[in-house]
């Protein structure tokens, strides 16, 4: 029998002073894949709704497996959500990349992701797959793609590096932002997309997990950077230190939901509904009004995937 106690469903907390969009979250796309708390699921038309009364009127969902990219877009065309507007963001994620690439190594902690029969599609055209997507009008983005060197060794991480690049590609090719995920990998991560994207792309670190020098480098790129719940964790001081850091204006908010929730809910299941709680986090370590802080968040946004 487990020792915790079942966490609830976090309480919709006070709307926001300005409306502004969770970036990068996971929606379910099966009921299943809702998590329970207390034994209940949360129906996703009713954390759409509670997002739209917060003020979390925009949101991107990342589809980054190849059984989930129609879906997705499904989802958000058939997303009413009482108010909130959903675009996708599509691509390979880093894992699936190695594992379409015919690699599961061990991995430093000893999980190894396993195979599944839609991995038996080579990579090369699991990455057509996205490409031919790209055009939808649901489309906001492409990711998450970028290297994830906490589940796959070599030489599965140089199949993580050439997804990467060709997606960076796609990302030029059809004018959409990149959402980069890395994990224990910056240095890689920053070398093969300053060696591979062009000037002017819109890079974006989702669920951004570096320190101040990172935050420097990012800056002096003109990438943005993407925060969620850990911003509210009580150890993590050198994510805030980073947040403080960026230029406001290179600055981004997330949810990565089902997981990271934020500050007082961590443990529970995550939604858009809960970024209340970091938006507010960003505006005390700003040191700005809520107000103030929504308004920046919301237009960083729009610059990043437009207006919609």
């Amino acid at each position: 029998m487990s020792r915790h106690k079942p966490r609830p469903w976090p309480q919709t907390p006070e709307p926001l002073a300005v409306p502004v969009m969770d970036d990068h979250t996971h929606l379910a796309l099966r009921e299943g894949d809702i998590p329970r708390a207390e034994g209940v699921r949360m129906a996703l038309d009713e954390q759409l709704s509670r997002a739209a009364q917060v003020g979390v009127t925009r949101a991107v969902t990342s589809a980054c497996e190849l059984p989930d990219l129609d879906p997705a877009l499904e989802l958000a065309r058939a997303a009413t959500g009482g108010g909130v507007r959903v675009r996708v963001a599509l691509a390979i994620h880093p894992n699936e990349a190695a594992l379409h690439a015919g690699f599961a190594d061990p991995s430093p902690d000893g999980l190894t992701p396993a195979r599944s029969g839609h991995h038996l599609v080579p990579l090369v055209e699991a990455l057509e797959e996205v490409a031919r997507r790209l055009d939808d009008p649901m489309v906001a983005a492409v990711g998450e793609s970028g290297l994830d060197y906490h589940r796959t060794a070599e030489p599965g991480r140089e199949a993580q590096k050439e997804s990467l690049r060709a997606h960076i590609e796609m990302a030029r090719r059809h004018d959409l932002p990149l959402q980069i995920h890395d994990r224990d990998a910056h240095a890689d991560c920053l070398d093969v997309i300053a060696q591979s994207a062009t000037h002017g792309q819109r890079i974006v670190f989702h669920c951004f997990s570096g320190d101040q020098a990172m935050a420097r480098e990012l800056s002096e790129r003109g990438w943005y950077a993407s925060f969620a719940g850990p911003l509210t964790y009580p150890a993590n001081e050198d994510l805030r230190r980073a947040l403080v850091e960026m230029p406001r204006e290179l600055v981004l908010v997330e949810t990565d939901a089902p997981y990271l929730t934020p500050v007082p809910w961590r443990g529970s299941p995550n939604a858009s509904y809960v970024m209340a709680h970091t938006v507010r986090a960003i505006a005390e370590l700003w040191q700005v009004s809520e107000e103030d802080a929504c308004q920046r968040l919301s237009a960083n946004a729009t610059r990043v995937y437009g207006d919609w």
